[in-house]
This record gives C-alpha cells, sequence and structure tokens, in this order.
C-alpha cells in the first residue's frame, strides 16, 4: 500500500482522535464510515498507534477477507473483529532482561496446557507483570498441563520481576512466594496448596 497526501491526512487524524482518549476500534469506526475505505482506515490507525508499516500491511492483508462479510454500515463490527484479531496491537521491544522474563512466562503458558487468547496481546505489549500475577494463581485440577515445569518457569520469572522496581513489587513478591510453595509442594509430592 503507498501512502498518498489523503492517507498522511487520515493518519494525522487518526492520531489526533486517539490523543484524545479515543480508543482504536472508535477511531477505525468513525474513519471507516466516513471513507467507505476499510483498508487504508485501519492503516492509518495502525500507523498513528506506532505500528510499523509493514506489520500493519501485513495485518490488514490478513483481516481484509473478512470485511467480504460486512456492509456498510457496519464499521462497528469490523472494529470489534480487527481489535479481536490484535491488528491494533503495539508490540514493545523488550531489553535481554524482558525477553528472558516473557520467555519464561511464554514456557510456563505451555507447560500450564495452554492460555486464553485474550492474554496473547499480554505477551505481545510486554505486560510480564500482569502475566504473572494472573499465573501465579494457576491450580493444577484436571490433569493438563505439566505443574513441575509450570512452577520451576514461575519461579524463575518472578525471581527476575523481583528485582524490578516497581508499584507492583510488592504483589510480584507475593506471588514469587506462591510460586515457591507450589514448587515445592510439587517436587515433594505433597498436596498443592489452595
Amino acid at each position: 500500500m503507498s501512502h498518498g497526501e489523503g492517507e498522511e491526512n487520515l493518519i494525522l487524524e487518526a492520531r489526533e482522535m486517539l490523543a484524545t482518549g479515543r480508543d482504536e476500534e472508535e477511531v477505525f469506526a468513525e474513519l471507516a464510515a466516513r471513507t467507505s475505505d476499510w483498508g487504508i482506515s485501519p492503516l492509518a490507525v495502525c500507523l498513528a498507534l506506532g505500528v510499523p508499516g509493514t506489520d500493519a500491511e501485513a495485518r490488514i492483508r490478513e483481516a481484509r477477507p473478512l470485511f467480504d462479510e460486512f456492509e456498510v454500515g457496519e464499521e462497528d463490527l469490523v472494529a470489534m473483529f480487527l481489535a479481536c484479531g490484535h491488528v491494533f496491537v503495539v508490540d514493545r521491544v523488550l531489553d535481554g532482561h524482558g525477553e528472558r522474563i516473557r520467555d519464561l512466562l511464554w514456557a510456563a503458558a505451555c507447560a500450564r496446557g495452554g492460555l486464553p487468547g485474550g492474554m496473547i496481546p499480554w505477551f505481545r505489549t510486554g505486560e510480564l507483570t500482569k502475566i504473572f500475577l494472573l499465573f501465579a494463581q494457576t491450580r493444577f485440577r484436571d490433569g493438563r498441563g505439566s505443574p513441575p515445569e509450570f512452577w520451576a518457569a514461575m519461579v524463575t520469572a518472578g525471581e527476575l520481576l523481583a528485582t524490578e522496581d516497581g508499584p507492583d513489587r510488592a504483589e510480584v513478591t507475593a506471588g514469587l512466594e506462591r510460586c515457591r510453595a507450589q514448587a515445592t509442594a510439587v517436587g515433594t509430592g505433597s498436596q498443592m496448596l489452595p
């Protein structure tokens, strides 16, 4: 997709709307309804958010077949599907420390037996503390996954997160202690803690 003058104006307009606190879905729906261009409107929103152009274009190409399922006037529905497809997610680049934590949390997710699809953006946006705190509450009830691998990855991720300053430090420390207790319980074959 090439960027013409009209497209640049849409990007600027999307950036201004986002700056006022409007969410991505709302901005897309308004631009798409006004321009009737369901290709450039999500591109403008992505670029306004800071998604690299090639990534934005690839995401839109992937979502494009979806557009045929909708008619003019259903821009809100298209916006919802674009958001559910993570088209508007801005991937966060992490340093080596953050990458290590994200890798450990991903290993924990795999050892857990999967994760809800709604959590995938958290990995992409680097919401590492949020993922850790949620996973620290995991209970293995149905025999799925590998509790020893899960808790080992969680303990290591928690130890790395605990070295960071932040408003969630006390919660991370408490989560780490729960993970350590669970890892010990699994390692000794005793009953999992509630």
